[in-house]
C-alpha cells in the first residue's frame, strides 16, 4: 500500500512541470496542425489544379518531405536555419519542422481526396458561373473533408507523437518534463507509463473530434 501512495505523492508534487509540459506538447501540436493544414491545402491544390511547373514544385516538396525522417527537420530547423542568421527558439524551431512535416502528409491527402472526386462536378460548377474559389469552397472542399477526414485525424495524432522528438532540441514538452522528474525520483517506469496515458488522452481526444466533425460534415 505504501508504494502506490509514495508514487501519487511524487505526482502530486510533480503536477506542475508534468502539467506544463503536457501544455507544451498541446500547443506545438495544435500550432502544427493548423499550419501543416493550411499550407498542405494550398500544396495539394497545387498538385491537382497547378500546371506543369507548379506540380513538379509542389511535388518535389511533397516527396523530400515525407522522405526525410522527423528527426531530421527537427534538427535542421534549429541547427542549419540557425547559421545563416535566422535564430529560432527551440519552440519555434519544433513547431516550424512539425508544421513542414505535416503539410507535406496533407497535401498528399487532399490531392489524393480532390483527385476522387468525379471530374464532372467541378466542371458542372464552371458550368452555372461559379469562381474556382466558389467551385473549391461549396462543391469539392465539403466532399474531399469527407473523403480525408480519417487520414487526417491520424495524421494529427502523428504531430503529437512526433512532439516527443522537441526534446532533443530542448523544448519542455511532455517527454523531457517526464524525464526530469525521473531523474529526481528514480522511478522511470511509473512516470514514463503516466507520460503514455497522458499521450493517449490527447490522441484520444483527436480521434473524438474527429468523429464529431465526421458526423457533422456527413449531415451537411
Amino acid at each position: 500500500m505504501n508504494a502506490p501512495a509514495s508514487f501519487l505523492d511524487l505526482v502530486w508534487l510533480a503536477r506542475w512541470p508534468l502539467l506544463y509540459g503536457l501544455g507544451t506538447t498541446i500547443a506545438i501540436s495544435a500550432l502544427a496542425i493548423l499550419g501543416g493544414t493550411v499550407v498542405g491545402t494550398a500544396l495539394g491544390l497545387a498538385l491537382t489544379f497547378g500546371n506543369r511547373a507548379v506540380r513538379f514544385v509542389a511535388r518535389l516538396y511533397t516527396d523530400f518531405v515525407r522522405g526525410t525522417p522527423v528527426l531530421v527537420l527537427v534538427l535542421a530547423s534549429y541547427y542549419i536555419l540557425g547559421t545563416i542568421g535566422l535564430d529560432l527558439t527551440p519552440f519555434q524551431a519544433g513547431v516550424l519542422a512539425l508544421t513542414v512535416f505535416c503539410s507535406s502528409h496533407v497535401g498528399e491527402i487532399t490531392r489524393g481526396a480532390l483527385q476522387a472526386l468525379p471530374r464532372g462536378q467541378g466542371e458542372a460548377a464552371k458550368a452555372i458561373g461559379l469562381t474556382f474559389r466558389q467551385t473549391f469552397r461549396y462543391v469539392l472542399a465539403p466532399q474531399a473533408l469527407r473523403l480525408g477526414l480519417p487520414a487526417l485525424v491520424n495524421t494529427a495524432a502523428e504531430m503529437v507523437k512526433a512532439s516527443t522528438l522537441l526534446s532533443v532540441i530542448g523544448v519542455a514538452e511532455l517527454l523531457l518534463r517526464t524525464q526530469e522528474v525521473i531523474s529526481r525520483t528514480f522511478q522511470s517506469l511509473e512516470f514514463y507509463l503516466l507520460a503514455g496515458l497522458l499521450y493517449f488522452l490527447v490522441n484520444s481526444a483527436i480521434e473524438r473530434l474527429g468523429r464529431f466533425v465526421e458526423r457533422r460534415v456527413s449531415l451537411a
